[in-house]
């Protein structure tokens, strides 16, 4: 597992009973996690003292309970970065703080290659890949088909001094917009995808990961150019394992190009255990050095 344990600003405290106590800046939030399993004592005096706790509803959804946030947003850094997080009305803040090891290997990549580098970030979310990959001097394509969460990406990026890098902010389904570059015949030199397990198109449309993924990333890699240096694949869906995710990508993005195709779980050290708690897997094709 790749851990995530550069974090100054955001540190899970402890972890029970379906449950983890996260510190957010000065902001404690519970919110629940299907994977923590164990029943351990909450002993941390902390969980007492949470700001807001997400509760599941037994009808689907849920809601913030608790609450006595003095403030709906505020910030935390990351390195150079600077990311404004909210409590939606999904249980998510805006941020997935394991991803800050994609992050830092994708930052790493670009700065290694010493030459001009394009980046598409798929399914793009509030933009923390895109402005890492910015930060390293990567010219970035942000996709994503919320328009609010466009919207806070570019927020992100203004509050961490990006706002004048060459970033283009793009509204748009991401299979749709692919096929289109496919057509005309722009090429990326890194490309990532963050898809969703589960959801609806702005027509109905349903999208189902394990069902969907492997189409998906053959079209994809037409838009992946000759000289690229890494393409990469999230997944938060517990029935899609890192070994099944490196399977993919070496028979679709990795076929008939040098370079190798690795996979891993991403996760977070909890601080009252000294464990790490998975939080999904990462599959990558990097080319060789």
């Amino acid at each position: 597992m790749r851990v995530a344990d550069q974090w100054k600003d955001y540190e899970i405290i402890d972890t029970s009973g379906g449950e983890k106590l996260e510190r957010w800046g000065d902001v404690l939030l519970i919110r629940p996690d299907p994977q923590i399993i164990w029943n351990t004592p909450k002993a941390h005096p902390l969980w007492k003292k949470a700001d807001a706790r997400y509760i599941r509803s037994s009808t689907g959804g849920g809601s913030w309970q608790n609450r006595s946030l003095e403030k709906e947003k505020w910030r935390i850094r990351y390195g150079q970065l600077t990311f404004q997080v909210s409590p939606t009305g999904f249980k998510h803040t805006g941020l997935f703080p394991e991803q800050a090891v994609n992050w830092d290997f994708m930052g790493k990549k670009i700065r290694e290659a010493g030459r001009p580098i394009k980046v598409l970030n798929l399914f793009a979310y509030t933009g923390a890949a895109t402005l890492a990959c910015a930060a390293a001097g990567a010219a970035v394509c942000h996709v994503d088909a919320s328009k609010g969460m466009v919207a806070w990406a570019r927020e992100n990026a203004a509050l961490s001094g990006l706002g004048d890098k060459p970033i283009r902010w793009i509204v748009d389904d991401c299979k749709k917009f692919v096929e289109r570059e496919i057509r005309r015949g722009n090429r990326y030199d890194g490309i990532l995808m963050d898809p969703p397990s589960y959801g609806r198109g702005p027509g109905g449309e349903v999208w189902k990961l394990e069902e969907q993924i492997y189409d998906l990333l053959l079209l994809t890699s037409r838009v992946l150019s000759d000289n690229a240096i890494f393409f990469l694949l999230n997944s938060y869906t517990t029935g899609l394992p890192a070994s099944v995710m490196e399977y993919l990508l070496g028979v679709t993005v990795g076929k008939g190009r040098s370079g190798g195709v690795w996979a891993s779980e991403i996760g977070l050290p909890v601080t009252a255990s000294g464990f790490s708690l998975p939080c999904g897997s990462t599959a990558v094709w990097e080319s060789q050095s």
